[in-house]
């Protein structure tokens, strides 16, 4: 129960690393405030979480608002008198292609969620936890700022390099008010994406879904995708007290797959 006592904000809140990200939070003892767009979707996902309602508010908001940011830690001080963690999930990672594609609008929305809406919901965020005595902030990278991915996405992977350069940056700036800024960096992660696109995969190239599956799994030293609630678990641990003395950094949750960066 490494959390017990606190309160954790998580962003970007849906089936797959959100989701199990929250439901983490909540088996290890926090209060839990959880935001996305769809109303409907997030208050079916917080009944799920916790029918009783008595540890877990759903409140949705768009990242992209900066009053909605501001709304989102209003009611979680309301609801549960402060914020102790908040992490950020919400992303738009749906713009695929290189620079002969990508548009001058899909590189507004794509950095517009991934780099300025992080920023914006971490700089609401802070003032509650400066009232608990500090905080931690927990983003959520991607290794393609750095490796050419299977799939290219250039905008995709260019605002979560932008977004590591933040984690720098407001750790350095935060510190002084104890709070810590932590990225933590997955993989493919075995979940509703990657399922859908070795669904697509099988059937583009007329293989089994196994044969594709079995065809990432060879790029893990460990032999296995990591699940979303692998990374989830690393997140949760970013979240504690066991982490009070680490900011700045980030960390690959990937298997092995590239540990010679």
């Amino acid at each position: 129960m490494v959390l017990e006592g606190k309160t954790v904000i998580v962003s970007g809140v849906g089936p797959g690393l959100g989701g199990e990200i929250a439901s983490r939070v909540l088996r290890d003892g926090a209060n839990l405030v959880i935001g996305a767009r769809n109303r409907e979707k997030l208050e079916g996902i917080a009944k799920d979480l916790d029918p009783s309602g008595e540890r877990v508010l759903a409140h949705p908001f768009d990242i992209t608002d900066p009053a909605a940011c501001a709304s989102l830690v209003a009611a979680a001080e309301e609801r549960f008198g402060g914020v102790d963690a908040m992490v950020q999930v919400a992303a738009l990672d749906t713009v695929f292609g290189g620079s002969d594609v990508a548009t001058p609008d899909d590189w507004r929305k794509t950095m517009e969620v991934n780099v300025i809406g992080s920023v914006e919901l971490t700089k609401a965020c802070v003032p509650a936890m400066e009232r608990r005595g500090g905080g931690s902030v927990v983003l959520i990278g991607s290794q393609s700022y750095a490796l050419p991915p299977d799939t290219p996405q250039l905008v995709y992977a260019s605002s979560k390099g932008a977004l590591l350069a933040a984690n720098v940056q407001l750790a350095h700036e935060l510190g002084a008010k104890k709070i810590r800024v932590n990225t933590v960096v997955p993989t493919w992660m075995w979940g509703p994406p990657v399922e859908r696109y070795v669904k697509w995969q099988a059937s583009e190239r007329g293989v089994s879904e196994a044969e594709v599956k079995a065809g990432i799994e060879a790029k893990f030293p460990l032999g296995e995708i990591p699940a979303d609630d692998d990374v989830a678990e690393v997140v949760v641990l970013f979240c504690s007290d066991r982490m009070r003395m680490v900011t700045g950094q980030y960390l690959r949750v990937d298997g092995g797959e590239k540990m010679t960066l």
